[in-house]
């Protein structure tokens, strides 16, 4: 059966849509979720050279584990910048857009077609030369010259492209009418059949889908969708399709489908306008840094703390960011927004905690063996565990996987502090390897030990919500 490739835009479409700018927070939101549901490559929106810009890219890049394809606008190639943001993904690719209709050519990329060609040439072998893989997107190829389109093509495999993206901007194709225009192209580039080569449609008339059905059946590697799906294919119209269509087409995706529509239903959030709420309302943004949170605030007031730092969570971790500040709150006097963004990036956004660590004790010093007695809690049943080790973190650790009945490679152990003085808030960072992949848990806590014990915890929750 073959895998047929899905590559979620929503990012990039975002970035082109002034009406619904995203704060730095909401991108990592959205890219989070879409790598949840594993897409098989996540598209960012062109950068422009702003720093803010460039540190988005950054962090998605770094936390995700699906295929990171960077834009690159024809009309302001930033190759080299583009390419330093994404560059620590685990699988970077550079995307670039290039017009090649005779009316986006002359009047919006004010380009001659001899002269475009000479450009795509250069612009493609810099990307080659920055990155391993460089896809070139055809930007309304559907009302190209086929003769130019064809050229166009063969320049760019010729100058390192090994991706090629043909797009239907207008949206005004009929599926039969699609599936000759494929069929042309393929004729004419006779290395598309041997280079991967996806479609990406917009939905002017509702045939978008159909058209993508009809692009599949002639051997279009993927198809480009996004998780709303306003004016092109959607995620879940897309994974539908798969479902009720794969058998027969002998094709699969990696979509975890049962996830799909909660996916999505998270993502429809982050991207609704935020509501008001009411001590906190009337604080500017630019004064947020200001707020001191603390153990009375109830949990209407720190969500709206945490929405006016860029967030929408959903109610779920909302609690979960909730719960954990009343933990720290209960042995600082004051919380302030710094404590609160280490709290989120610990508590929200997680898995579902199959594990849940009730409590602990630790015993250490320079004449004693580290021991450490763990209480965990699974499926309603508590579950005691006692381990020795050349440290209390250690004999935690040991503790833990006597509770769990199984021993995971600790791949990286790492413990930092969020915030200074003598009561400093720490987090620790623990990387469990489990069948070949990796799996993070945070941490946080004004005690380091608890912070380490509470991080292994989280990285094992992954690894059971993976492997169920």
């Amino acid at each position: 059966m073959r895998r047929l490739q899905v590559i979620d835009m929503t990012l990039r479409r975002v970035g082109k849509d002034a009406g619904k700018e995203m704060s730095f927070k909401e991108k990592l939101e959205i890219a989070r979720s879409i790598d949840r549901l594993r897409a098989d490559a996540i598209e960012l929106a062109p950068i422009s050279g702003s720093k803010a810009e460039s540190l988005a890219n950054r962090t998605i890049a770094s936390m995700v584990s699906a295929r990171i394809s960077a834009a690159v606008d024809f009309s302001n190639p930033l190759i080299e910048e583009t390419w330093e943001s994404i560059r620590t993904a685990k699988s970077p690719a550079l995307n670039l857009l290039v017009p090649v209709s005779t009316v986006l050519m002359e009047y919006e990329a004010h380009k001659k077609a001899p002269v475009l060609l000479e450009d795509v040439s250069a612009l493609v072998s810099h990307a080659r030369f920055c990155s391993e893989h460089v896809e070139f997107t055809a930007v309304d190829a559907t009302r190209a010259e086929p003769d130019f389109l064809c050229k166009a093509l063969n320049t760019a495999l010729d100058a390192g492209a090994d991706r090629v993206t043909l797009c239907d901007t207008a949206g005004v194709m009929l599926p039969d009418e699609f599936a000759a225009f494929i069929t042309q192209v393929k004729a004419q580039v006779p290395r598309l059949a041997e280079t991967e080569f996806f479609v990406e449609l917009s939905d002017g008339i509702g045939m978008a889908l159909a058209c993508a059905a009809a692009a599949v059946r002639e051997g279009a590697s993927g198809v480009k969708c996004a998780a709303l799906g306003e004016g092109t294919i959607s995620l879940e119209a897309l994974a539908q399709f798969i479902q009720a269509k794969g058998n027969s087409l002998d094709i699969a995706t990696g979509l975890r489908l049962t996830e799909l529509h909660r996916g999505v239903s998270q993502i429809e959030k982050i991207m609704e306008p935020r509501e008001e709420l009411s001590r906190f309302g009337n604080i500017a943004l630019e004064d947020v840094s200001g707020v001191c949170l603390d153990q009375s605030d109830s949990i209407s007031e720190v969500t709206q703390v945490v929405r006016q730092l860029g967030y929408d969570l959903s109610d779920e971790d909302n609690l979960r960011v909730y719960e954990a500040f009343q933990r720290v709150a209960a042995k600082k006097q004051f919380v302030g927004t710094k404590e609160l963004d280490a709290i989120i990036a610990t508590a929200a956004m997680q898995v579902p905690s199959t594990y849940k660590l009730v409590n602990y004790v630790t015993n250490s010093g320079s004449i004693i063996t580290a021991t450490a007695n763990i209480l965990i809690e699974k499926d309603g049943q508590q579950i005691r565990g006692v381990g020795i080790g050349d440290g209390p973190i250690d004999a935690a650790f040991q503790a833990i996987e006597q509770i769990i009945g199984h021993h995971y490679e600790l791949d990286d152990f790492q413990i930092q502090t969020v915030t200074e003085g003598r009561d400093a808030m720490g987090s620790a960072l623990v990387k469990l390897r489990s069948g070949g992949r990796v799996y993070s848990g945070n941490g946080i806590s004004t005690d380091i030990i608890g912070a380490a014990i509470r991080a292994y915890v989280s990285a094992l929750n992954k690894i059971f919500y993976e492997e169920a």
